[in-house]
């Protein structure tokens, strides 16, 4: 099975030389498609010392197929729901087979540091954003402290 083979070269290479600030792998070690993953929110952002965890479910017809990515940490940001969808191309049209877990996971870091608010799944938050920046890091970095703090 491709898929199973695939998993297990994945979760050899994101152990064996993890990006900055990123971890992953199974959450139960009977069953290699549903993972748990950390991202620790990228320094000057808003997202700073935050700790955010991430649900990912792998379909059996991985890598033709992407992975359904939830975060299940709030966290205040115009591409990410409050039921935690993120809102990325890769994770949509822009798939490829080709891509593996460590860079969505660090596409989705960079969305941390680098919000799209003209493809946002909170519209309110997306035009807080755009009119009142300094607002949206303030809230942001509230729910980082309120929901995601290390401590």
């Amino acid at each position: 099975m491709t898929s199973l083979k695939r998993l297990s070269f994945e979760l050899i290479d994101i152990q064996r030389d993890p990006p900055p600030g990123v971890s992953a792998g199974p959450i139960d070690e009977k069953d290699i498609y549903i993972w748990e993953a950390i991202i620790v929110g990228p320094k000057d952002t808003p997202y700073e010392g935050g700790v955010f965890k991430l649900l990912i479910n792998f379909p059996e017809n991985y890598p033709f197929r992407p992975p359904k990515i939830i975060f299940t940490t709030k966290i205040f940001h115009p591409n990410i729901s409050n039921k935690g969808e993120i809102c990325l191309d890769i994770l949509r049209d822009r798939w490829s087979a080709g891509l593996t877990i460590t860079p969505v996971l660090l596409s989705i870091t960079s969305l941390l540091s680098d919000p799209n608010p003209n493809d946002p799944l909170v519209p309110q938050i997306a035009i807080l954003y755009k009119t009142n920046k300094e607002l949206y890091e303030e809230t942001a970095r509230k729910w980082t402290l309120d929901y995601a703090s290390a401590s």
